[in-house]
């Protein structure tokens, strides 16, 4: 599974920082507000929109947190804003939220679809409390999601972390965003950990829920829009392609535009 080393770092930086700025600018807002998860895609965002100079609000929203996101998050916002100016920070403590939540809702037979449900439900907690920060700043809501989750295998909450108005890092590769964290100085506790989407208030993995590591899916990614067909794999390929596939099919729904029915003039 090999994988194109002709990544540009500082360039790609550059002109990510400099699109940030434009658009914002363009935009007419102040800057941007973004979500701190104590992961390399919410680190690397923020350092990016840290970079363009404008107004950049970190806003940590736990609930029920593994001490460890919390840690490393806190990390990467301190050293953040000992290295600029513009950055400023917030914490919105939102587990009091997600309780009541789930005193005012039924419960479910169904304990796989009850968790995950409850899990896509702080996700949009989240998303609602970075926009109202967004509001009463002038400020862009600045997306975490890169181009394997994104686009690829659909690993987001629709309308939570998706919830966004813009992405700077969804067309990069999640081996690509690690290594523009280095270049970018993310601390080495973000850059070590293993990707969690920390949705599930423990330290369950991303590979262990997608049952392949981003490596393996950024490979099968590639085989896809290659347009190879999983008969051309044996073994571990083959099972991490057709992982790729099932999820890319199933998540379709997130990667689409939404269905618009159109009405035909003749009923008008």
């Amino acid at each position: 599974m090999q994988k194109n080393n002709t990544f540009q770092t500082k360039n790609i930086a550059n002109h990510i920082i400099n699109w940030l700025r434009d658009y914002a600018l363009n935009a007419k807002v102040n800057g941007f507000v973004v979500g701190i998860s104590g992961g390399v895609d919410s680190a690397v965002t923020s350092s990016l929109c840290a970079a363009t100079g404008l107004p950049t609000l970190c806003v940590e929203m736990p609930i029920h947190q593994a001490e460890s996101h919390v840690s490393r998050a806190k990390e990467h916002i301190a050293q953040l804003k000992s290295r600029f100016s513009n950055v400023t920070s917030a914490e919105t403590n939102l587990t009091t939220v997600f309780d009541l939540f789930q005193t005012v809702v039924p419960a479910s037979n169904d304990d796989k679809k009850y968790h995950l449900t409850l899990a896509n439900t702080r996700a949009r907690l989240r998303m609602m409390t970075l926009y109202y920060h967004a509001g009463i700043n002038s400020l862009l809501v600045a997306g975490t999601g890169n181009k394997v989750e994104d686009f690829g295998v659909g690993f987001f909450t629709k309308y939570g972390d998706g919830g966004v108005d813009l992405s700077p890092i969804a067309d990069l590769m999640k081996s690509e965003v690690f290594t523009l964290a280095e270049y970018l100085q993310v601390p080495n506790s973000i850059l070590i950990a293993a990707p969690t989407d920390g949705l599930f208030g423990d330290d369950r993995t991303d590979e262990q829920q997608l049952g392949a590591s981003y490596d393996e899916l950024e490979w099968a990614m590639e085989q896809h829009q290659n347009g190879r067909e999983k008969e051309a794999f044996t073994g571990r390929e083959l099972e991490v392609f057709s992982i790729f596939e099932r999820l890319n099919k199933s998540n379709q729904h997130k990667m689409e535009p939404i269905p618009v029915c159109k009405i035909p003039k003749e009923l008008k």
